[in-house]
């Protein structure tokens, strides 16, 4: 059963750091992102990377602040989140995609994590 699973949520005030990972259970994966969810609000796209790591996406709202990368090798993404702010508080989920196409739309992607949590104070 694929599985992707991720660690690194947690407390943290605002213009501090957090680093996200997502180890996924095998390499079937091609294109991966990373979304959130806020309490009453839809799950939007974060960020997303291709398999080279030579396509990747950010939301406009974290671009600057924000790097995905990834560890072929040991399947494993990664999320580096600086100067945090209040409003990324969320539940942040790992997702997979079998196409090497990065997109932005929660449904076009195969497989997802459980989340984890982030909590930004101000």
């Amino acid at each position: 059963q694929v599985r992707l699973v991720e660690s690194g949520g947690g407390w943290v005030q605002a213009g501090g750091s957090l680093r996200l990972s997502c180890d996924a259970s095998e390499r079937t994966f091609s294109s991966m992102g990373w979304f959130r969810q806020a309490p009453g609000n839809e799950r939007e796209f974060v960020a997303g990377i291709s398999w080279s790591g030579r396509t990747r996406l950010y939301h406009d709202s974290v671009r600057g602040r924000f790097t995905i990368s990834r560890d072929n090798a040991n399947t494993t993404v990664y999320l580096q989140m600086n100067n945090l702010k209040p409003e990324d508080t969320a539940v942040y989920y790992c997702a997979g995609r079998r196409v090497n196409i990065v997109v932005r739309t929660p449904g076009d992607y195969d497989y997802w994590g459980q989340g984890t949590k982030v909590t930004v104070s101000s």
